[in-house]
């Protein structure tokens, strides 16, 4: 599959998750609104018909356990497969935006944007926030043709940015002048697995090299543990397995150990550190349903010195 229709399918992918969150999980972990308007009706039932194609591969008592219900079986995948990380790393790195906003950042850069929904559901930034999305410039193309359907209207504010940032920020001069050297705000999200461990940390290095210090980067890892972890109904191992399937293998895990030292090398120090425990507890701990936090998957805030 090529890079580009890889990417639209991912964004769509994430944000049929949020959408279909808002509209069938009680209670909300992260309340995209938006998210539904910018998948077209077709796509939102091909998605859900695939995942339910699919159910054998994550669950083979599928059969004897759903007796060919399709909506509990696209539930039982969605909150046990598919939402978990997307959904809390979308509710935390909200929570960090709005109080590095809070702090004085001027600009929050969004890597591998996809369908982020940030600056439309937040006008009350247009005038102190400036928001750049960085994507392909495929996927971006497909988010302005959504956001002229949908008769959303794209804030002053959100500029976007159409570039590989794994291949072009990875080299020293690859971006630096596309964006002030003022306090910044970076997200990273379900990025860093894919990309080898020399690479994540020379694109992190060649982002902040030129920014002032408080300046900042939200992302999630993965732990030593993603290669060995089967996770609830195998869903870790099934994780790790679709990508090498889609061609993306994940190619990175950490020790937290090894997390911390590269991003001191880097002039970071970590604010604050989520483990699945603390991620269950923060998220997901009074749920009756099936959504609950993933197996090996770690949140990082961490802070230019």
């Amino acid at each position: 599959m090529s890079q580009k229709k890889e990417s639209s399918i991912t964004s769509l992918i994430s944000a049929f998750a949020r959408a279909y969150h808002v509209e069938h999980d009680e209670p909300i972990i992260f309340n995209d609104f938006a998210a539904r308007k910018l998948i077209t009706p077709e796509e939102f039932a091909a998605i859900g018909e695939n995942m339910i194609r699919g159910i054998d591969f994550f669950r083979p008592d599928a059969d004897q356990q759903f007796r060919g219900d399709p909506d509990q079986i696209l539930k039982w995948i969605t909150q046990v497969q598919l939402s978990p990380i997307t959904l809390a790393r979308a509710a935390y790195s909200e929570q960090v935006m709005l109080q590095e906003a809070e702090l004085g950042a001027k600009q929050l850069i969004i890597l591998g944007a996809g369908m982020d929904t940030f600056a439309i559901r937040h006008p009350e930034m247009e005038d102190t926030l400036d928001v750049f999305e960085v994507d392909l410039p495929s996927a971006q193309q497909l988010k302005k043709e959504r956001l002229r359907q949908a008769e959303l209207v794209i804030p002053r504010n959100l500029h976007f940015v159409p570039m590989d940032f794994t291949r072009d920020m990875i080299q020293p001069d690859g971006w630096g002048s596309l964006f002030g050297n003022v306090k910044t705000s970076f997200t990273l999200l379900g990025v860093s697995y894919y990309l080898s461990k020399e690479d994540l940390f020379r694109l992190i290095h060649h982002a902040f090299a030129a920014l002032p210090a408080g300046s900042s980067i939200v992302f999630d890892y993965a732990d030593e543990h993603l290669f060995q972890e089967k996770g609830r109904y195998n869903r870790v191992e099934n994780m790790v397995k679709m990508a090498a399937m889609g061609g993306e293998p994940m190619l990175s895990c950490f020790t937290y150990e090894d997390m911390e030292h590269r991003l001191e090398e880097a002039g970071l120090l970590i604010y604050e550190h989520l483990s699945p425990q603390e991620l269950q507890e923060r998220y997901f701990s009074q749920r009756t349903d099936d959504l609950a936090a993933f197996e090996t998957i770690h949140f990082i805030h961490a802070v230019k010195k």
